[in-house]
């Protein structure tokens, strides 16, 4: 039923991509035909943003836009998630973890041209602290506990114009990483202030690039910060985030010269864009696993024995050489092998399908059952053919006896929904954003986290437990200890497949200079221009 309207709508957004290909190569503002005078960036992608207020958002859409245009006190050293200055030139910690002081930048100035000022960041830290679920501040309680008085951060102040202390509740072993997320972005009050609701449409930060314009489903616009604080940035003259669904097309538009840098490369195409002396290709370093959840929260999926089950059914190996063309591995844990903490002692379940009918009739269901099972329509980092990925699993769970209707919806409903527990089974992933383990487990898989990046909406009081005592342990060795103990929880109580570890091959302009792959999926393009 949806196909007509999808296949009108990719024709539409090919004429839009042409046209600005064509207006960008007479020029000399963008695309790839005259790189002597280059100075506009065209980022190709799958999706559209969500919003452009940081903290409401938990997509990489919305992220990698936002991170162009507001800055945080601390920033990930390109290429890592190794800490360095941002908004803040340096900070201590107390000698009992509980308060850190930050030395703010000078003569720093928001785009508006308000003053950024310890005002300024008191007034956002105090803005996230009192957010809501309902106002889709979903970041902050997964990084910082909860909102208000559930919060791991008891206050904020501004000690002079250019200094903050943030009081901690209790020592917080990732607090510095999770600052330096995007989320976590510093906006100008007066903004907020004046702007309301509409200042996820038009966002106003301290960073290198500012808003310029939005035209839902097909690009975002942003031009130089005139005024930014460090007189050699940006390179560039302005970028602009095209959304071309298909992966095929968006890779069209990348050789036509009608965009510069894509995400969203088919591992299949590697090989032949390797080969092209006008293009090539960077590797994000991996920092992301694809899983299939479920909402353990809903029959069947309420009981483990039926989860463990279908964890038999998926033949992961086959996925990773089908869909990835062998540039990942098959995924055991909610977590990466990358990260400090990964339990390599885990056995993964094994693919069997005779044992995955076994214990579906052990659960009850000797004849199987039916369901439906979510995912989206455009193409993610973790999950390159989501379409064709969930008919793979359709088939291995019908193997299993179990029937399955997909159910696919556009990305930002595919979010909504899913956040807000609609869906029995959904495809989802992952891309760290700080390199932690706190930043997966108890992001993605404590009770804290429900309703917003649990989608599973799994609870289990030991775990919590584990991962409440890691975050304030000073000890990382017992940190890690306890990341490894809640993983095995994890695994028996099953409440996802874990799929893919996934290498996420870009694809762009030869000529770009600079540009360097953050393993948290999004990175500044305040140093890349062209040669």
């Amino acid at each position: 039923m949806k196909r007509p309207f999808l296949y009108l709508m990719g024709a539409l957004f090919m004429v839009t991509v042409a046209l600005i290909g064509c207006s960008s190569d007479s020029n000399g503002d963008g695309g790839s035909g005259d790189t002597s005078e280059q100075d506009t960036l065209i980022y190709g992608r799958g999706a559209d943003a969500t919003r452009l207020d940081p903290a409401r958002v938990t997509d990489g859409e919305s992220l990698k836009v936002t991170q162009q245009i507001m800055e945080t006190l601390v920033n990930f050293t390109p290429g890592t998630t190794d800490l360095e200055p941002g908004l803040a030139t340096e900070w201590d910690q107390s000698e009992d973890g509980k308060t850190y002081t930050f030395e703010l930048r000078e003569n720093v100035t928001f785009q508006d041209g308000s003053d950024f000022d310890a005002d300024a960041v008191v007034y956002n830290f105090e803005r996230w602290q009192n957010g809501s679920d309902e106002d889709n501040f979903a970041y902050y309680p997964s990084m910082f506990g909860g909102f208000g008085d559930d919060s791991v951060i008891e206050d904020v102040e501004a000690v002079d114009d250019h200094t903050v202390e943030v009081h901690l509740r209790t020592p917080f072993a990732p607090f510095l990483k999770n600052l330096a997320m995007t989320p976590f972005a510093i906006g100008s009050p007066d903004a907020f202030e004046e702007k309301g609701d509409d200042f996820a449409n038009e966002p106003v930060g301290t960073g290198p690039f500012e808003f310029s314009e939005w035209e839902k489903d097909s690009k975002i616009v942003l031009e130089k910060n005139e005024d930014y604080w460090d007189e050699d940035k940006p390179k560039l003259e302005s970028i602009i985030f095209q959304v071309i669904p298909d992966n095929s097309s968006r890779l069209n538009a990348l050789k036509n010269g009608e965009i510069d840098l894509m995400d969203g490369t088919n591992p299949s195409d590697v090989a032949s864009i390797e080969e092209n002396e006008e293009l090539e290709i960077w590797n994000r370093p991996p920092l992301n696993l694809g899983y299939l959840g479920f909402n353990v929260e809903e029959e069947p999926f309420d009981d483990p024995e039926v989860r463990e089950a279908l964890s038999h059914a998926v033949d992961k190996e086959a996925l990773v050489e089908a869909f990835y063309a062998g540039n990942g591995e098959g995924a055991k844990n909610p977590m990466p092998p990358t990260i400090d903490g990964y339990n390599d002692e885990i056995e993964d379940y094994e693919y069997d399908i005779d044992k995955a009918k076994e214990k579906l009739a052990d659960a009850g269901y000797p004849d199987g059952f039916e369901m439906e099972l979510w995912t989206m329509d455009n193409p993610r980092p973790y999950l390159p053919q989501p379409e064709k990925i969930a008919e793979a699993v359709q088939s291995s769970f019908g193997e299993a006896g179990v029937d399955v209707e997909i159910q696919t919806y556009e990305w930002s409903t595919y979010i909504e929904k899913v956040t807000d527990g609609e869906s029995p089974a959904f495809f989802m992933g992952w891309t760290g954003d700080n390199g932690d383990a706190d930043n997966f487990l108890y992001s993605l898989l404590d009770e804290d986290a429900i309703g917003s990046n649990n989608m599973a909406r799994y609870a289990n009081d030991d775990v919590h437990e584990l991962l409440k005592d890691a975050q304030t342990e000073t000890d990382d060795d017992k940190r890690m200890d306890y990341y490894m103990e809640a993983q095995e929880i994890i695994h028996e109580d099953a409440p996802w497949i874990p799929l893919v570890y996934a290498e996420e091959p870009l694809a762009g302009n030869a000529d770009l200079q600079d540009y360097e792959p953050n393993p948290t999926g999004s990175e500044p393009f305040d140093e890349v221009s062209f040669k």
